[in-house]
């Protein structure tokens, strides 16, 4: 008995000590915030005092700067702009981009788009209503419908070419008079005497020109290399999507996305247009078959094949035999930024997540709407540093639903990747299985997903439960040594999944935001 009792004790002992490093790593973080890290020199430029720059609300013809016109960029500047800002926007390329990822909005991100008044944006583009997700297993499937029970008829997920989208919302905010949308590179920060006064950018025809405003938001994406002066980014590549389109072929559920749980890793398809299916085939690690040598389309034919539905098997194939086959690596980084006067961080430069789950565009719509909620009252924003601080605000303020999907992602892709361990086996059957159990074991999780349940304590009661589903599982009906051995190991596993990435987006601010100080800070007032 003792032997079957010490699985149990090592578990819980586990999850103890894992939660007592988490809240450790919250007071060593909260000191290391406390002081600027030197490698913030990098890509900032110091630049002197120059009288009538930005040195009052009157001296200059830009109040916010943002760099990046993606996604979060030009949401942002139209938002701002409809708020009587001044924006200047340099972006790198005005092109219409041509993207692998950020082709499915979530619900909830949905919501956060009509809350900013870029509805239209998902109009004329083609774009796909999503109802849910449909879950295949060894044979087996599942659906899982988002619950849009309590919404408009127009509520609901979206998928569609990401280029498309992006060039509506470019539209959108150039259509504002104080807008200015510019073709550049941005080279470097301008900090002077440690605040942010704007941006030093090389234009289209290659001339060195710089521009100044009180508040600069770099908004540059996953490839941002401005980042490191605002933020201690800790990037993670845990794997890689290999892309391919799809055409006219139908689905097993239409207007849903289908995730099959394959091995090595999950492979996704989901509707981009009216005749267009976008696969994305996750392969782990930071390194993939070769595209040009056909170790990729041999790859893709002989282990990826054979897992995918039966229904879309020949339109998979003939999408292999094609040839345009794209890759993109899979980045996550938490949030982590210096408050730095005169500069905030937005979108893929500040926070990222695995795009399993589609919640990138959700997070970045969910913090502009935050963002724009703090800047409302201010007038003026010349006063860098009390800006600075009240704008640290922002951080506690957007952490439901970042974190939410954040964790959710992190977890859902280490659950749902094969594992040759029995436990973790065990996990992913165990997250199935409730997951088609329906009713809220179903619709529960697919509402956190979808970011219309941005809570995340319901968030870890659901991961444990599965877990402890699973543990019922083994030791029904009847236990043995070797189950139990298992089942312990299974509510570890569970453990060392969630509480790493918890620790990484803030235990006090994820579950006990009222407790941080800048949850109650209010505007500056008025000059």
């Amino acid at each position: 008995m003792r032997k079957m009792a010490d699985p149990y004790v090592l578990a819980w002992i586990s999850v103890f000590v894992t939660t007592l490093l988490a809240l450790c790593g919250v007071v060593l973080k909260r000191r290391k915030v406390n002081g600027i890290s030197s490698s913030r020199t990098m890509s900032v430029t110091s630049v002197s005092a120059v009288d009538g720059e930005c040195r009052s609300a009157d001296g200059c013809d830009t109040d916010v700067i943002i760099v990046g016109a993606g996604v979060a960029g030009s949401a942002l500047a139209h938002t701002l702009g409809k708020d009587g800002r001044r924006v200047h926007v340099i972006e790198r390329d005005l092109s219409e981009p041509d993207r692998i990822v950020g082709e499915l909005l979530q619900p909830g991100g949905y919501l956060k788009l009509i809350e900013l008044g870029l509805e239209d944006c998902v109009k004329e583009i083609d774009a796909q209503q999503v109802f849910g997700y449909a879950l295949f297993k060894d044979g087996k499937r599942t659906r899982l419908s988002y619950p849009l029970e309590n919404f408009h008829s127009d509520v609901s997920g979206r998928s569609f070419h990401n280029g498309r989208f992006i060039q509506r919302m470019r539209e959108k905010a150039a259509s504002l008079p104080n807008v200015r949308l510019e073709q550049g590179v941005v080279t470097s920060l301008l900090e002077e005497k440690g605040t942010i006064r704007g941006v030093q950018y090389k234009t289209k025809d290659g001339r060195e020109l710089t521009a100044f405003a009180p508040l600069t938001i770099v908004c540059d994406g996953c490839f941002s290399n401005l980042r490191r002066s605002l933020c201690n980014p800790q990037v993670d590549v845990p794997s890689c999507f290999v892309g391919l389109v799809l055409e006219n072929c139908h689905l097993p559920y239409a207007n849903h996305g289908h995730v099959i749980l394959a091995d090595p890793s999950p492979i996704l398809f989901y509707p981009i247009s009216s005749t267009e299916i976008r696969c994305l085939v996750d392969v782990p690690g930071q390194k993939v078959p070769s595209i040009a040598n056909g170790e990729m389309a041999n790859y893709l034919k002989t282990v990826v094949a054979p897992q995918v539905p039966p229904e879309i098997y020949d339109s998979f194939v003939a999408a292999v035999d094609k040839g345009n086959i794209r890759t993109m690596p899979n980045r996550s980084m938490p949030a982590s930024p210096y408050p730095t006067p005169g500069a905030l961080l937005m979108g893929d430069a500040f926070n990222m997540r695995h795009p399993l789950t589609g919640g990138g565009m959700t997070v970045a719509l969910s913090d502009i709407v935050v963002l724009r909620d703090l800047l409302k009252p201010l007038r003026d924003l010349n006063d860098a540093p009390t800006l600075c601080k009240y704008l640290e605000s922002f951080y506690t303020l957007r952490k439901p639903v970042a974190s939410t999907i954040n964790t959710l992602a992190g977890a859902l892709y280490k659950v749902f990747c094969a594992s040759p361990d029995q436990a973790r086996k065990e996990m992913r059957q165990a997250c199935f299985d409730y997951l088609s159990l329906g009713g809220v074991f179903s619709t529960g999780p697919i509402s956190l997903l979808s970011g219309l349940n941005p809570r995340p304590l319901s968030l870890v009661l659901h991961f444990f439960a599965v877990a402890i589903y699973g543990v019922g599982r083994l030791l029904l009906p009847f236990p043995s040594p070797k189950r139990i051995w298992i089942g312990a190991r299974l509510i570890s596993g569970a453990s060392g999944i969630i509480f790493p990435i918890i620790k990484a987006e803030g235990v006090r601010q994820m579950f006990f935001p009222a407790t941080v100080p800048a949850y109650y800070r209010r505007a500056p007032p008025a000059n």
